[in-house]
């Protein structure tokens, strides 16, 4: 927009300047030229009485040299009353211009080398036509024009520039608030909630600021009031929470009491969590600095093991493969230990009882795959299934199981997929990048090669 404005105040002032300019230079020209040929006409008009009066050509050089235009004047008398023709000083002008003035008489100006010149005719007391030349040189015509249009350049250009100049000023009080709202529209979208414009500058940004602050009010308003719901609603999970824990008491000893306590202190444990973090305003995945991080091997065995006892029961094959070394990942343990919680609660959700489901960690040299896999009837819609809130319509079903996934996954670069397992049923890949300014890109090239269908599926086979 500044430079907009420059330019368009540009092009107008040049166009205004050369408007007047050229038409004032063109008449200063004329002017100079109609000086020059006055100056002339006085000179001749000095000879003229003279002329009138005698013809005597001693007498007629006292009074030409007296003009002081002896140089460039000329006095052409012709014959008459026994009379020789008297020529006076050096003729510049053709024979047939002084003629045609002597015929016509009028005076004429004739261009001549190195200028022009002017023919005064004058009457004799004879009654013949007199004829008075005065020579004009090219340089006084012009006498005074190059100064005038070098003025006038100047005063054109000082005009030019004072009206880029303004119009830049005005291009910066308009651009300056401009730029301050778009850089506050990025802060807020960065998660600045304090962000705000100053309301100043022309009219349309002030009141596009006013507008901007009111929304950015209205943002924190409403993220406050989730924020609250959200504290709200979680803290009404302890009572319940209080019930089971006093429950799990009662159940004596064995395997089962000690899972369902666990699980009992897990939960109240994401409950104080999500407490805490609306309360406190802040994101519950945070980015993962240098040394940060978990083992999600160690995850994955751990989780695991919380669900093997529940497959037992419902007598579901499972199997791990790729966890027996360490795998280092840039996510929190609680929230890999959550994803893999919503991906396996999944399988047990909405998997018929007796079907068999496997966890595969593949570690590649800019990123970790973990593939859960199911042998169930699968998913018909996988984007439907991605989409935040919507479930399957099943019962228990709200759609944020998939969408924790994604967004831990996304948190690192990386992203989700869904497809059909080795197994018949559903597979659930989740690319975690390992390297943050690496993109994914399409195929996640750099991984390590998937396990081949047939030994995954042979594995099941043989337990």
């Amino acid at each position: 927009m500044r430079w907009a404005l420059v330019k368009v105040s540009l092009a107008v002032t040049t166009m205004v300047v050369l408007a007047f300019a050229v038409p004032l230079g063109l008449v200063i020209r004329e002017l100079a030229r109609d000086r020059a040929f006055s100056g002339a006409e006085r000179e001749a008009a000095a000879v003229a009485p003279a002329l009138s009066i005698t013809t005597d050509r001693d007498q007629l050089e006292r009074v030409v040299a007296s003009a002081g235009s002896d140089a460039g004047m000329a006095v052409h008398i012709p014959a008459g009353d026994g009379q020789d023709a008297i020529e006076l000083g050096r003729q510049r002008a053709a024979d047939q211009d002084i003629a045609a003035v002597r015929k016509l008489g009028r005076a004429s100006t004739t261009g001549v080398t190195g200028g022009s010149t002017l023919l005064q005719p004058v009457a004799l007391s004879t009654g013949e036509i007199a004829v008075v030349e005065v020579y004009v040189p090219e340089s006084e015509v012009t006498n005074g024009v190059g100064t005038a249009w070098a003025v006038l350049a100047a005063v054109g250009a000082a005009l030019i520039l004072g009206s880029v100049a303004v119009a830049d000023r005005l291009g910066v009080r308009m651009v300056r608030p401009a730029k301050r709202l778009v850089e506050g529209a990025r802060e807020l979208g960065e998660g600045k909630l304090g962000s705000r414009v100053p309301e100043e500058g022309p009219t349309e940004l002030r009141l596009a600021a006013v507008a901007f602050n009111s929304m950015a009010d209205q943002v924190v308003q409403l993220l406050a009031n989730e924020r609250e719901l959200a504290a709200d609603l979680s803290h009404r999970l302890r009572t319940p929470l209080t019930v089971l824990r006093l429950n799990t008491a009662s159940l004596g000893e064995g395997p089962a009491a000690d899972q369902t306590r666990t699980a009992v202190e897990q939960l109240e444990r994401e409950v104080d969590t999500i407490i805490r973090t609306a309360r406190e305003a802040k994101p519950q995945t945070a980015a993962a600095g240098p040394g940060a991080g978990c083992d999600a091997a160690e995850v994955v065995r751990q989780r695991m093991a919380f669900w093997s006892a529940l497959a037992e029961d419902e007598g579901r094959k499972w199997r791990v493969a790729g966890a027996e070394r360490p795998v280092r990942i840039p996510v929190a343990r609680a929230d890999l230990a959550a994803a893999l919680d919503a991906l396996l609660g999944n399988v047990f959700r909405h998997t018929p009882e007796g079907t068999a489901f496997a966890v595969d960690l593949h570690n590649g040299e800019d990123a970790v795959i973990v593939l859960v896999s199911d042998a169930g009837p699968g998913i018909p819609d996988p984007e439907a299934a991605m989409a935040r809130g919507r479930g399957s319509g099943s019962d228990g079903s709200t759609g944020l199981g998939l969408d924790i996934v994604r967004r831990l996954a996304e948190s690192t670069g990386g992203d989700v997929r869904i497809g059909s397992s080795v197994l018949g049923g559903t597979e659930v890949r989740i690319w975690i990048q390992l390297d943050r300014r690496a993109p994914v890109g399409r195929g996640h090239r750099g991984a390590v090669r998937r396990r081949r269908p047939g030994r995954l599926a042979a594995a099941f086979k043989q337990t």
